[in-house]
C-alpha cells in the first residue's frame, strides 16, 4: 500500500442518538505508526471500529487504501484487548491464530502451505510457539494478548489496528508487542493504536489527540503539549513532581496494574 493507508475528511461517528466523534480529519501514511490518545469516551475505539468497517459513518468520507472501509476489510487487521470471554473459549492458541487465515480462504477451505507459514511466523514473532497447543484459559492475560496480536499479524494485512494493546500487561508481553509494532512499521505497513500511555504515544510517528473531536494531530512533540492535553483531559490531567500524567494511568498505578504511568515532562 503506497501513499495514504487511511484518509478521513469530516468524519462523524456515533451510536444510536449519540455522536461520539465530530468532524474528524485523518491522514495515516503507509509505513508509519499513529497513536490515538484521549480520555475515556473520547472516541478512540470508535474511530478504530470505523477504519475496520464495523462502525458506519454518519457524515464525511473515510477510505482505506483508497476504498471504503467495508470494501477493504481484508486489508485491515483489528486487534481488540483480551477480555474475560477469551478465558473460557475452548480453543487452542494455534486455532485462534489460524482463524486469521479464514478471512481470505473461508471457513470450509483447506489451508495452504502459505497459510500455515503465516501462522507459524506469527506465533514465532510473539514468542508463543511453545504455547500453541494450550487453551486460552490456561494463559496469563499478557500471553492471551500476544495471541490476539499474533492473530492480527497472521492476517498479513496492510493496516494493523490495535486497541490499547499493552495496557496492564507484564513487561515481557509489553516489550514483545511493541517490538512487533516497530517491525510492522519497518515492513511498510500502517499501524494505528489507541493508548492512554503518553510515553508510548511519544514513540509514534504521528499522534491524534481526541476528545469527541480532533484536538490536535501531528508529530508527538507538537501534539502532546500541556495546553493540548489540558484541553482534551481537563481536570483529568494531573501534574506530578516532574511530569504530567492522565488520571487513568495514576488510577491504574494505584491498583498495581502498572508502575510506569503515561507521563510527559512538565514544562
Amino acid at each position: 500500500m503506497d501513499g495514504l493507508a487511511v484518509e478521513g475528511r469530516g468524519v462523524v461517528l456515533g451510536y444510536g442518538a449519540r455522536a461520539a466523534l465530530h468532524d474528524v480529519d485523518l491522514a495515516v501514511p503507509a509505513g508509519t505508526t499513529t497513536a490515538l490518545v484521549g480520555p475515556n469516551g473520547s472516541g478512540k475505539s470508535t474511530l478504530l471500529g470505523a477504519i475496520a468497517g464495523l462502525v458506519p459513518l454518519r457524515a464525511g468520507t473515510l477510505t482505506v487504501g483508497g476504498r471504503p472501509p467495508a470494501a477493504a476489510r481484508t486489508r485491515v487487521a483489528y486487534v481488540l484487548q483480551t477480555g474475560s470471554a477469551d478465558e473460557v473459549l475452548p480453543v487452542t492458541v494455534r486455532e485462534v491464530v489460524t482463524m486469521a487465515r479464514f478471512a481470505g480462504r473461508g471457513l470450509l477451505r483447506r489451508l495452504r502451505a502459505e497459510d500455515r507459514r503465516a501462522v507459524a511466523d506469527a506465533l514465532d514473532r510473539l514468542e508463543i510457539t511453545d504455547l500453541a497447543d494450550r487453551h486460552l484459559r490456561e494463559l496469563s492475560g499478557g500471553q492471551r494478548q500476544r495471541v490476539l496480536v499474533a492473530q492480527g499479524l497472521a492476517q498479513a494485512a496492510d493496516v494493523l489496528l490495535l486497541d490499547e494493546p499493552v495496557t496492564g500487561l507484564d513487561l515481557v508481553s509489553r516489550q514483545r508487542i511493541l517490538r512487533v509494532v516497530d517491525e510492522e512499521r519497518a515492513a511498510g505497513r500502517a499501524v494505528v493504536l489507541s493508548t492512554h500511555d503518553l510515553d508510548d504515544a511519544e514513540l509514534a510517528d504521528h499522534v491524534v489527540l481526541l476528545a469527541g473531536r480532533v484536538v490536535a494531530a501531528g508529530p508527538p512533540a507538537a501534539v502532546l503539549t500541556e495546553a493540548n492535553l489540558r484541553e482534551a483531559y481537563g481536570g483529568r490531567l494531573l501534574r506530578t513532581a516532574e511530569a504530567l500524567a492522565t488520571d487513568e494511568h495514576l488510577h491504574a498505578h494505584a491498583a498495581g496494574e502498572r508502575h510506569d504511568a503515561g507521563t510527559i515532562p512538565a514544562s
